[in-house]
C-alpha cells in the first residue's frame, strides 16, 4: 500500500478522534434534527454555482491554446473533483488535464500548467481574504503566523512561474544544464514535460485576462463563504459573515494537508477548530462539520457519477498520456 496513503489514513483517523472525543452523540444528534432544511438547500445551491463558476474560470484559462464549450468544461470539472475526493495523496489532480487532453487538441502537461495557474489564482485570492480577516479579525497568533507563511510560499511561487514565463529561454537553459546529468533519453523527456508545462502558463501575459481571471477568483471564494454562512443560518448560528471568511480560510489550510479520500478527519477538525473561535460548542461544530461535508460531498458526487460514463478514465491512463505527450514532442523536435 502507498505509503503517502497509510499516512493519510492514519492522519484522518487521528483528527476524526480529536474531533469526537468528548462529545455527546445525543447531544450532536439532537442539533442534527434541529438544521433548517430551507437554508441547507440555498448552501447546496452555492455549492453548485461554486463549481459551474470554477468550470467557467478554467475555460478562461484554457482560452488562450483552445477554446472548449461550457458543457465540456463543467463534465470534465465534475469528474475532475470526484476523482479528487476519491482518490488519495492528491493523484485526482491529474485527471482534468488528462480528460480535457482527450477532447482537445491540449496537451496533458500543458493542461496541468493551467490546473498550477488555477491553484495560484486561488492562493492569491484566498491570500487577500486572509490579510483582511486578519485586519478585521483578532485572531489567535498561530492563525497570523501561519498567514505570513502562506503568504511567504504564494510570492515564492509567482516569482517562479513568471520566472519561467518571462525568462522562459534563460529557465529552459538553466534546467536543460542540469537535466544533462540525466541519461539522454530521459532529459529529453523531462524538457518536454517541461515546454507544455510552461505552455499552460500562456495566460498570464495577458494582463486584462489575468485581472478577469483573478475577480472571477475573489467571486468563487465570496461564494464558498456564502455557503457556509448559509449553514450558519440553518443551525440558528448567531455569527457575522466575517466569521464564514474565517472558518473558510482555516478549511482550505485543513483539507490541503493529505488524508484519507474525501478529506474525512481534517475537514471536520478545521471546522470544529474555526467554529471554536466564535464561541461554538463542540458538540454543535461536530454537527455543523457533519452536514457541510455531507453535503459538499453530494454535490461531487452526484455531479462526477452523472458525467462519468462520458468521461471514463484509470490511473494508468494519467501516466500513459503523459508519457505519449513526452513522445510527441521529442518526435516534433526530430
Amino acid at each position: 500500500m502507498n505509503k503517502k496513503l497509510i499516512f493519510g489514513i492514519v492522519l484522518g483517523i487521528v483528527l476524526i478522534y480529536f474531533s469526537v472525543r468528548g462529545i455527546d452523540f445525543n447531544e450532536t444528534l439532537s442539533h442534527l434534527k434541529k438544521v433548517d432544511l430551507g437554508y441547507a438547500a440555498v448552501s447546496l445551491f452555492f455549492i453548485i454555482l461554486m463549481q459551474a463558476l470554477r468550470s467557467y474560470r478554467w475555460g478562461v484559462i484554457l482560452q488562450p491554446m483552445e477554446k472548449i464549450d461550457q458543457l465540456t468544461l463543467f463534465s470534465v470539472t465534475s469528474v475532475g473533483f470526484l476523482a479528487i475526493v476519491a482518490i488519495p495523496a492528491r493523484i485526482g489532480e491529474l485527471a482534468r488535464p488528462f480528460l480535457i487532453s482527450k477532447k482537445s487538441s491540449i496537451k496533458m502537461s500543458s493542461a496541468f500548467g493551467t490546473i498550477v495557474v488555477e491553484r495560484v489564482l486561488d492562493s492569491l485570492s484566498v491570500l487577500t481574504i486572509t490579510i483582511a480577516v486578519l485586519i478585521l479579525q483578532d485572531l489567535p497568533s498561530w492563525m497570523i503566523k501561519s498567514g505570513i507563511l502562506f503568504f511567504a510560499i504564494t510570492m515564492l511561487i509567482i516569482a517562479f512561474i513568471i520566472g519561467l514565463v518571462w525568462r522562459r529561454e534563460a529557465a529552459v537553459k538553466i534546467i536543460d544544464h542540469v537535466l544533462q546529468l540525466l541519461p539522454g533519453r530521459l532529459s529529453q523527456k523531462i524538457m518536454s514535460v517541461i515546454h507544455h508545462f510552461i505552455d499552460g502558463f500562456q495566460v498570464i501575459t495577458d494582463v486584462k485576462r489575468l485581472l478577469y481571471l483573478f475577480f472571477l477568483s475573489m467571486v468563487v471564494w465570496v461564494v464558498d463563504a456564502a455557503v457556509i454562512y448559509s449553514l450558519f443560518l440553518a443551525f440558528g448560528f448567531d455569527l457575522p459573515l466575517l466569521a464564514a471568511f474565517v472558518i473558510m480560510v482555516i478549511l482550505i489550510a485543513g483539507i490541503a494537508i493529505p488524508t484519507a479520500p474525501g478529506f474525512i478527519g481534517n475537514w471536520h477538525y478545521a471546522c470544529i477548530l474555526g467554529l471554536g473561535l466564535f464561541g461554538i460548542a463542540k458538540p454543535e461544530a461536530f454537527s455543523f462539520a457533519l452536514v457541510y461535508h455531507f453535503i459538499s460531498m453530494i454535490v461531487v458526487v452526484v455531479l462526477g457519477v452523472s458525467f462519468l460514463p462520458f468521461n471514463k478514465f484509470s490511473l494508468s491512463d494519467l501516466t500513459g498520456q503523459m508519457g505519449e505527450d513526452q513522445g510527441a514532442r521529442i518526435t516534433d523536435k526530430g
